[in-house]
């Protein structure tokens, strides 16, 4: 290792040690005499001293020090004079006094103060995300986040889950938003699809025999964007065999609990008040009800249940899936399905924090019959239904079990946890409202060699104009 120490752990106890720490430049103020600066790493600052009188080869080179550059000191741990102690610090008892100073690498000017407090255009911000990250407000969120997937892996693992990644390019099955398309080079002509979710793989799992599955699974959408909308996002998926609704319910609370008492160090009640969507929307107008009023626990949970099976499409003048196709109706509205498909209600459910979803799961369809009546209704014929799923609806011929999960939306729940408004602060490269990555400039244009390879033409024009 580069370095004894990081810049947030030495204190008084560490009086006369020789270190070697390493890191950023925070800042840099030069007293005449002496030189100070705030070295910074991930861990926190430590205070550099460099004098004249006592190491004048380190003191020389520390006067062409400028912002971020990286620097590597070795010194001796001393007290700070009395009156310049800072309280605000873990390290503001103590400062260096530079014996070597070695500049590992220069910086240009930042576009921008690497302060707490910095007044930074977001899009500025993401362009240069490396050097947002390097402020702690938003590298805690990240921190933030890798917590709280060790807390779920830690949970679900002693309960017998197994996690399963399932693939990326796959089969394009429309869920209810446009898909990401990857034309395939090898086959001119057709397309992979990026998955809006892992929805119809985890169910393969369960007619597998896999009983438990879990994945912090990234998802694509091609849609419009807006506070908690992203193309890429990330969710935590989960699917088991032979359970009911109540089991759902019990593992997510309890799977809440747990991280909020890990973050945030709070005890939240369960079970989780539960209301049914038409209740909601009697009541609240809104089938995400924000109860933090009417509870009195700053962070309110509600289970939202028996949506409806079917939404009416008055444009196409024909049925749609509220949720997706491969959602089990309540057992008493199955006969209803042809003749009455708006009164027929889902054994479907979303979790609500604070007014947002940030959950939302069913029991599924395991009878491959049953799933025949659910096309029929909504307009998919059988060679429509074995065209789109029918790698689905054929592993349901081979003894799928009953089945059920839900998908939680990780970045939504960090945004709450984190008290942030959008969830581009706790996305390490996020896009903008108009999908663009500020930092890698993508979407881009290909080279026609490449277009070539893949047997496309592209159409000139129609550029974004709030690219130009």
């Amino acid at each position: 290792m580069l370095r004894t120490h990081t810049c947030g752990e030495l204190n008084a106890s560490n009086t006369g040690e020789k270190v070697i720490l390493c890191g950023w430049v925070a800042r840099r103020r030069d007293h005449g005499k002496l030189i100070f600066i705030d070295l910074r790493d991930r861990h926190g600052f430590t205070q550099v001293v460099f004098s004249p009188r006592d190491c004048p080869g380190a003191y020389d080179q520390a006067q062409g020090l400028r912002s971020e550059f990286v620097i590597k000191i070795t010194g001796i741990v001393n007290k700070r004079p009395q009156g310049t102690l800072n309280p605000k610090l873990p390290t503001g008892e103590i400062e260096i006094l530079a014996q070597d100073l070695e500049i590992l690498n220069t910086s240009a000017t930042p576009a921008f103060e690497i302060e707490e407090d910095s007044d930074i255009a977001e899009e500025t911000r993401l362009k240069y995300r490396y050097l947002d990250l390097r402020r702690k407000k938003v590298f805690d969120n990240f921190i933030l986040r890798s917590k709280v997937y060790r807390i779920i892996r830690n949970f679900l693992d002693p309960l017998g889950f197994i996690e399963c990644e399932t693939p990326i390019l796959t089969k394009s099955t429309p869920e209810g938003a446009r898909d990401y398309l990857v034309p395939s080079r090898i086959n001119p002509g057709y397309f992979y699809a990026l998955p809006q979710s892992p929805q119809l793989f985890k169910q393969i799992l369960m007619v597998a025999g896999i009983e438990k599955y879990y994945q912090i699974a990234k998802c694509f959408r091609d849609e419009d964007l807006r506070a908690d909308r992203q193309p890429e996002f990330t969710q935590l998926d989960l699917e088991m065999s032979f359970i009911e609704e109540e089991d759902i319910f019990s593992l997510t609370e309890e799977l809440m609990k747990l991280i909020f008492k890990g973050i945030k160090g709070i005890e939240i009640k369960t079970p989780f008040v539960r209301i049914t969507f038409a209740q909601a929307q009697n009541k609240y107008k809104s089938d995400k009800p924000d109860l933090r009023k009417e509870l009195n626990t700053e962070f309110a949970f509600a289970w939202v249940t028996d949506f409806p099976l079917f939404k009416y499409n008055a444009q196409e003048k024909r049925w749609e899936s509220e949720h997706h196709p491969f959602t089990a109706p309540h057992k008493d509205d199955i006969d209803k399905l042809q003749e009455a498909p708006d009164k027929v209600k889902s054994r479907s459910y979303d979790l609500v924090l604070n007014g947002t979803e940030i959950g939302s799961g069913s029991i599924r369809i395991h009878n491959q019959k049953l799933q025949e009546k659910i096309f029929d209704v909504i307009g998919i014929n059988k060679d429509e239904a074995h065209k789109r799923f029918g790698f689905l609806l054929e592993a349901f011929q081979f003894g799928a079990p009953p089945h059920g999960g839900i998908a939680l939306g990780l970045d939504r729940l960090l945004a709450v946890l984190a008290g942030e408004s959008s969830i581009r602060e706790v996305i390490a490269f996020p896009k903008t409202s108009i999908a663009v990555c500020p930092l890698t400039s993508a979407p881009s244009e290909v080279d026609e060699k490449q277009l070539k390879e893949l047997n496309l033409t592209v159409k000139k024009g129609g550029v974004n104009e709030k690219r130009r």
